[in-house]
């Protein structure tokens, strides 16, 4: 039991910067508290003692803002960050390391007997406010973003964000926008500021577009060279694409050119003259 106790204080350090001894810890975490009455009423519970178990997860809701069933299965270095507004049901399965924020939901969403709730993997991250809904997984080390509503299975690896969650970044989105990157270079377009960090539904469709264009490529460039190995010679050069129509380029510049001129204080201040300075005409110099 001690050691249990002692490696809990551990990961409180390791994952808040703002604890500063282990007195403070033991005295002042709800979220470490709410683990400790957890464990008492989890063993209560597992001895068919159901009703005492669930008069101790009471008194600790009271006492710490937290409600965890004490059916619920949770493993070791768990962490809840502040603690209010936490609530986990009771077949919801959570694995080691794993870290909830305030706010954070392991709900059901069926009033059915059995499997209701969600089971977390080694290292899962939750935000603040997130909801996690149903007899779902989430992956090892998966991440979901604050007030996320999560309704699917997530799969190890990945942050989810939004209403309903969405994958937001996973392991292969690095490399993916390693190739995306150099394909844009080759066809002269750059999707600058878009990171999968902050997902744009037309900075994803065109980077749809151009894997399958990268694809055409090599399908074209696989032709090319099996035509030319039968004796034929074509795809010698490549024609370079070009825009006839390009109005809309240059009404494009000329409006950026126009806001940067009204931007610059030195047109500002010839703008302000020319108001308040009054043109004398040379007739009303020889009036006077």
């Amino acid at each position: 039991m001690f050691k249990t106790i002692r490696e809990d204080i551990r990961s409180v350090f390791k994952r808040d910067p703002a604890a500063r001894n282990t007195f403070e810890v033991l005295t002042t975490y709800p979220g470490l508290h709410a683990i400790w009455f957890h464990r008492l009423s989890h063993r209560l519970w597992k001895l068919r003692l159901y009703w005492l178990g669930r008069f101790i997860s009471t008194l600790a809701r009271w006492f710490t803002g937290v409600e965890i069933h004490p059916g619920a299965k949770i493993g070791r270095r768990f962490f809840i960050d502040h603690g209010m507004g936490v609530v986990i049901g009771e077949t919801a399965e959570i694995g080691d390391d794993v870290t909830l924020y305030h706010g954070v939901t392991l709900g059901g969403t069926s009033w059915n007997g059995g499997k209701r709730h969600p089971t977390l993997g080694n290292g899962v991250v939750i935000g603040a406010g997130a909801k996690v809904l149903g007899p779902l997984t989430i992956g090892e080390h998966a991440r979901i973003g604050s007030n996320a509503v999560v309704v699917k299975d997530v799969p190890a690896n990945t942050t989810v964000t939004g209403i309903p969650a969405r994958v937001a970044s996973s392991s292969t989105d690095k490399e993916k926008a390693r190739k995306r990157e150099e394909i844009a270079k080759e066809y002269g377009f750059d999707a600058y500021a878009i990171s999968a960090d902050n997902p744009d539904p037309v900075a994803t469709a065109m980077g749809r577009m151009l894997d399958h264009v990268h694809v055409l490529d090599q399908k074209v460039s696989d032709l090319c060279r099996a035509v030319n190995t039968l004796g034929g010679d074509v795809c010698d050069k490549i024609p370079e694409v070009e825009l006839d129509d390009v109005d809309f380029i240059d009404a494009s510049h000329q409006a950026e050119r126009q806001r940067a001129s009204a931007k610059s204080p030195t047109t500002k201040k010839r703008a302000t003259k020319a108001k308040t300075v009054t043109k004398v005409t040379p007739k009303e110099e020889k009036d006077d």
